[in-house]
């Protein structure tokens, strides 16, 4: 009974340690002040530099690894079909899929996401 009190004292220590330590942090309710009105502030001043920047390098780079990636795999099914005699259309469907998405994701995203 005594080593089991011995292993629930400190954990219980730690707990009401804890307890009094800690202080609720809570945002402001209204006001103009509050955390949510500075990060809605900080999204409004940047939507237009971040939808710059994705619209003429991120999507560009994400399209041209996928057209790089599209047609190494269509070489490599066309070697395969060369070797085996069967097409395996899976792989370059995927990517030529994938391609097509990301090729066409700038004229549809930004209304998703509300720019």
């Amino acid at each position: 009974m005594k080593k089991s009190h011995i292993r629930i004292y400190p954990i219980l220590l730690a707990l009401l340690l804890c307890t009094l330590c800690c202080a609720p942090a809570f945002a402001a309710a209204s006001g103009g002040s509050g955390v949510a009105d500075v990060v809605e502030k900080t999204w409004k001043d940047a939507a237009g530099q971040i939808k710059t920047v994705v619209d003429n390098v991120v999507f560009p780079a994400l399209d041209m690894i996928l057209a790089i990636a599209f047609f190494g795999k269509l070489a490599l099914s066309y070697f395969d079909y060369k070797k085996h005699g069967q097409f395996e259309w899976t792989g370059p469907v995927i990517l030529f899929a994938c391609l097509v998405f990301v090729l066409t994701a700038p004229l549809y995203i930004w209304t998703i996401v509300g720019l």
